[in-house]
């Protein structure tokens, strides 16, 4: 054996393994048997794994299980996974056996392995035992799903919301400082009635917050964990107290609200929980995408587009045409839509294709969740930050736009009825005249009487124009 290796056990046998590895033969077997994606579990997972092998420690410990030096030499040794120290000691595919047992297994051994040298013995000697201590009163089966519930509730609680309300902040701050802003609304993509630009900018602000609800309903669902589960639900193995202890430590550690899960079979054979999430994910990441390409609409030219908002310069737009500004971080915003759209196929499927009493579609399921949560993440602040924040009205351009619009002639409707507002719309368009012109033309209203029915701020609020 080379000198950079060394040898580990596990039942099937002796494994090489890398010298300076924590990991050992059950992961090492893992990296050698599925060198598919490349792509292995983020920060995000890997906490989520500390924080229960940690958890499962103190339990066990409280309960009598473990020996007061071994729980304490774990929890020190999950302390450094959940801080980040050993996110390297992870090298496992994503793309694995579906129960994610060679990740939970990589865990146990580098929690072990590292436990081991705190208490001043070599790595590889199991005075800490991967399966007899670090997993003890676990299976694959109940560990990963509880990571995949820590991770997504980590994730959304301290990332996605706090993003999204970063957006919804800067959406707000537009909403007021447009209010006075009348532009032309649109629908079919042709002229509307008029509209404030405050008040578009009032729906993307609801749009985000109802996206922010969306995500507090689903919060309840992800907070139950399987642990205690152990291979199928019946917690073999387990004391009756374990899940209840090992979930107020995840609290404990995370500040998030975690409990037991309700049924620990449909716990661990049926997503549901990060399915429905993923949803909200889904219908968050297509908010952002009608923002944005809406944004995108308005923000159109400079010069022969709409041109209602002036974008930001980030960067330039072109390679060969000089001076061209692109919305580039709004399209950006739209990808990420496309992406997590594709993740919520992957996680929908996965999580409707448990087997009798386990899912084995976990890694996957909690991969593609986690990416898509970190994605509206940064995207969120980013579209914030760098977008919305530095949007301006063109309100000289609104205003003007806005008396040349047909559509002014629905304001007319009570005054002189359909047909003859009908009449007035076709005759403007065709002579290149303002509907306010033809109608005063036409002798359907005097000046003073075309000013109040067709003023168009007051179009913009709710009711009859020109009634008592």
């Amino acid at each position: 054996m080379s000198e950079d290796y060394r040898t580990e056990k596990d039942s099937l046998g002796e494994m090489q393994v890398p010298a300076d590895a924590y990991w050992g033969a059950q992961t090492q077997r893992a990296v050698e048997n599925f060198p598919i994606s490349g792509i292995t579990f983020g920060r995000r997972f890997v906490r989520a794994l500390g924080v229960v092998k940690k958890a499962a420690a103190q339990a066990n410990r409280d309960l009598g299980l473990l020996e007061d030096d071994t729980a304490d030499a774990i929890v020190e040794a999950a302390d450094e996974v959940i801080a980040g120290e050993h996110d390297d000691q992870f090298p496992v595919d994503v793309f694995q056996t579906g129960s994610g047992t060679s990740s939970n297994m990589n865990a146990n051994e580098v929690i072990a392995n590292r436990a081991a040298e705190l208490s001043g013995a070599e790595i590889g000697d199991r005075v800490v035992h991967p399966n007899d201590h670090v997993n003890y009163g676990q299976s694959s089966n109940d560990v990963i799903p509880t990571a995949m519930h820590v991770a997504a509730l980590e994730a959304v609680e301290k990332d996605l919301l706090p993003a999204l309300d970063t957006l919804r902040e800067a959406l707000e701050a537009k909403e007021e400082a447009f209010d006075g802003v009348v532009k032309t609304g649109r629908t079919h993509l042709q002229d509307a009635t008029p509209v404030r630009l405050g008040q578009e900018f009032g729906g993307y602000r609801t749009q985000v917050e109802k996206g922010l609800a969306r995500v507090d309903y689903v919060r309840d669902h992800l907070s139950e964990l399987a642990l205690g589960g152990t291979a199928v639900g019946t917690g073999l193995n387990t004391h009756p107290e374990f899940p209840e202890t090992a979930a107020e430590y995840i609290t404990e550690e995370t500040g998030v609200e975690f409990r037991e899960a309700d049924n620990h079979f449909e716990a661990q054979a049926a997503h549901d929980a990060m399915s429905e999430a993923h949803g909200a994910l889904r219908t968050i990441a297509g908010s952002l995408n009608k923002v944005a390409n809406d944004l995108r609409l308005l923000a159109s030219g400079p010069r022969n587009g709409l041109g209602e908002l002036e974008q930001p310069e980030n960067q330039p737009g072109s390679s060969i045409m000089p001076g061209k500004i692109n919305p580039v971080v709004a399209e950006a915003v739209n990808q990420v839509h496309k992406q997590v759209v594709g993740n919520d196929a992957a996680v929908a499927a996965g999580a409707a294709e448990g087997q009798i009493d386990l899912n084995l579609y976990k890694p996957v399921l909690a991969h593609n969740f986690l990416q898509s949560a970190e994605l509206l993440a940064n995207a969120s602040e980013v579209f914030a930050e760098r977008f919305v924040a530095k949007l301006e009205a063109n309100e000289e351009h609104c205003e003007t736009q806005v008396e040349q619009s047909m559509a002014l002639a629905t304001a007319l409707n009570p005054a002189i009825g359909y047909d003859k507002a009908s009449k007035v719309a076709k005759q403007a368009l065709a002579e290149g005249k303002t509907v306010r012109e033809v109608v005063v033309e036409e002798g359907y209203l005097s000046e003073a009487e075309a000013d109040e029915v067709l003023d168009p701020e007051a179009m913009t609020h709710r009711g009859i124009l020109g009634s008592e």
